[in-house]
């Protein structure tokens, strides 16, 4: 009986504090839901505020140069690899040469036949030229010949038969000169083929001395090589498209960013603007660089429509490289010291006492910059008050006052502490009316 009692002792304090505790717990939110809501202040703030557009990108070289051949071969040597420095004109690879070589002196070889048989043709000219003068001073001969036995005849010292025998051998002088003209054009003509004929194989020879050169790759630029598609003993073809060797980056000091910005964002972009990018491989740093061209060819994914926006950046360490993804603010706009207040409170509306939003009347149209927007503040009654504002730029979490009654330091309300917004009353159904 003892241990009963002193059983019943020890728990009835327990079981009054358990109920009071109960009680409290009970009673708190009624009170709090008696008491009103509780709201959330901020304040309006005065300062520096920066739009800006975010998208991601892509690290490049500024000037990447695809270094192909322009003949077919074998591979024979490589003279530069990943990560080689080259200097313009440094030779980097060669094509095994003994076909080109061949080429180069059968095309020699013709070029001397074809110069032996125009010097042929010159002389064979000179031959006939020569024909013709002689040709030319026998015709003078027989014309004086037969001008000086017509005045014999005349007188009656000759007879008319040796006259006869003057004009004739004076008609064969001049066919001669008519038959060796028409030998003289026919050499010259075939000089003057012999003469492109031996151009032609100049031209031959020089293109087979061309594609000799070809076999030997040169850098084209000073830079770094950052790709190689071949190895030695590897047969490339340049049947349609001269095949990619090396891609060589000209300058690695200062790096390109490709920004895909989307069609509602790129009309707030301009070159020269500001640009700060991360990239994953050195988290928490930060880097800067400087829009400097907007391309307008867009490109349509997922029917999602992005252009590319082209930022340069200095790489003087070294860190940034091509191929590394960037994430990018592009800073369309700046402001100083000017009011700014958070975008929840322009999101925030106050709710009656039902749960229901509070209605508002219409404005009329203002006039001016920027675009309409409200915030409210606690009224001395303990209710909110609307405060019509003229809003500018936003960088996403506070946004530009233009126009309003607001000052630096102003409590406006954020929101409704959590559980304390007025909820909106269950309908009660009369009995039988549904479930």
């Amino acid at each position: 009986m003892k241990i009963r009692d002193t059983l019943k002792r020890g728990l009835l304090p327990l079981i009054v504090v358990a109920l009071a505790a109960a009680a409290v717990w009970i009673w708190q939110p009624w009170q709090k839901a008696q008491a009103g809501p509780v709201y959330r202040f901020g304040k309006v703030e005065a300062g520096k505020l920066s739009a800006a557009v975010s998208a991601s990108g892509t690290l490049g070289a500024l000037v990447t140069v695809q270094v192909g051949s322009q003949v077919s071969g074998q591979i024979a040597e490589l003279m530069a690899d990943f990560n080689s420095p080259v200097k313009k004109g440094q030779v980097i690879a060669r094509l095994d040469p003994a076909t080109f070589e061949t080429r180069v002196a059968q095309a020699q070889a013709d070029l001397r036949a074809a110069e032996s048989a125009a010097q042929v043709a010159r002389d064979n000219l000179a031959v006939r030229q020569a024909e013709l003068a002689k040709a030319r001073i026998a015709l003078d001969d027989a014309g004086r010949n037969l001008e000086r036995k017509k005045a014999l005849v005349a007188q009656s010292f000759l007879s008319p038969a040796e006259l006869d025998s003057a004009q004739a051998a004076f008609d064969t002088a001049r066919e001669q000169v008519r038959l060796a003209e028409a030998g003289v054009r026919a050499n010259a003509a075939q000089a003057a083929n012999a003469e492109a004929l031996v151009a032609q194989r100049q031209a031959v020879l020089r293109q087979a001395e061309v594609e000799l050169a070809h076999t030997v790759i040169r850098s084209p630029v000073d830079g770094v090589v950052i790709s190689r598609n071949v190895d030695v003993g590897q047969t490339v073809a340049a049947s349609l498209q001269a095949p990619v060797l090396f891609s060589i980056a000209q300058d690695l000091r200062e790096m390109e960013v490709n920004i895909a910005v989307d069609e509602a964002d790129v009309g707030r972009v301009r070159p020269g603007q500001k640009v700060r990018f991360s990239v994953d491989a050195y988290p928490g740093e930060r880097f800067t660089g400087q829009v400097s061209q907007i391309r307008k060819a867009p490109q349509t994914v997922n029917n999602v429509v992005t252009y590319s926006v082209m930022a340069t950046a200095a790489n003087p360490d070294g860190k940034l490289l091509p191929g590394m993804t960037a994430n990018a603010r592009i800073l369309t706009e700046e402001r100083e010291n000017v009011l700014k207040v958070p975008n929840e409170a322009l999101r925030f509306r106050p709710l009656n006492p039902d749960g229901s939003p509070v209605k508002l009347e219409v404005r009329a149209r203002e006039e001016g910059p920027g675009i309409p927007g409200r915030v409210w503040t606690l009224g001395k009654d303990g209710q909110p008050q609307p405060v019509s504002l003229r809003l500018g730029v936003s960088d996403g979490k506070a946004t530009e006052v233009l126009r309003g009654e607001l000052r630096d330091g102003t409590e406006i309300i954020l929101g409704y502490e959590e559980g304390s917004e007025p909820k909106p009353k269950r309908q009660t159904r009369p009995f039988g009316m549904g479930m």
